[in-house]
């Protein structure tokens, strides 16, 4: 019986370990500002920075107050702003973006964040929201979606497939904040026809059951948007 509970003890322990370690590391000190110096010694993360020589810069960013262009060809422009732009969230495991949206249409096409959950508060205009759940016991993924006005918020899970729509007549503009320093952006159309090198159009054809010349078609299209 005594070996049983501490069977049971271990294995909930072992599933909190692995649920703590589902997120970027808990820093050691107080912060670990980043440096880009390596000396070809590379970490997961960023080298810290001497904290005699840490100033209030390492922390700040400015300008996410500023419309940006939205001129793109899915009418949207995602503004960053994660450790490369702030060294000091280095190993404090956050980041955030603005994402502006053109009127009648603008999107933030389909994608996922790897390393990261994200969640959405609308600023400006009307958002259609969802993300697709990975596989559930009958096979299906399903699409969960929203409509999001001013002051709504929204939270995509880690990993999935998910989009921001505007559904408006003016501009829209949201802020999401991340649960990594580096919560990497997969493009679904981009990564799988603007891969470098492409991808064998063999295993698109029978991937997405079209015939080869559409994925001639959007391979030429994503791969030239992507390596110009």
């Amino acid at each position: 019986m005594e070996g049983l509970k501490f069977l049971i003890v271990f294995v909930v322990l072992a599933l909190a370990s692995s649920f703590a370690s589902a997120s970027d590391p808990s820093p050691l000190q107080d912060f670990c500002v980043a440096i880009n110096e390596t000396d070809g010694v590379f970490v997961n993360g960023k080298f810290c920075k001497d904290p005699q020589q840490v100033t209030e810069k390492d922390f700040f960013f400015s300008g996410l107050n500023v419309p940006r262009d939205t001129s793109s060809p899915v009418g949207s422009n995602v503004t960053a702003v994660n450790v490369a732009q702030i060294p000091g969230l280095n190993t404090l495991g956050i980041s955030l973006a603005r994402i502006d949206f053109a009127p009648y249409g603008g999107l933030n096409p389909p994608h996922t964040h790897p390393r990261a959950t994200e969640i959405l508060v609308v600023v400006e205009g009307t958002l259609y929201v969802g993300f697709v759940t990975s596989n559930l016991a009958n096979g299906d993924n399903r699409l969960i979606t929203k409509v999001l006005n001013p002051g709504d918020v929204f939270v995509f899970p880690v990993g999935l497939i998910h989009f921001q729509l505007n559904v408006g007549k003016t501009n829209a503009v949201a802020l999401a904040s991340l649960s990594s320093q580096n919560p990497g952006v997969i493009t679904i159309a981009n990564a799988v026809f603007g891969a470098d090198p492409p991808i064998n159009p063999n295993v698109l054809t029978k991937a997405f059951q079209v015939d080869k010349k559409v994925v001639d078609y959007l391979q030429k299209q994503f791969w030239t948007d992507n390596n110009n």
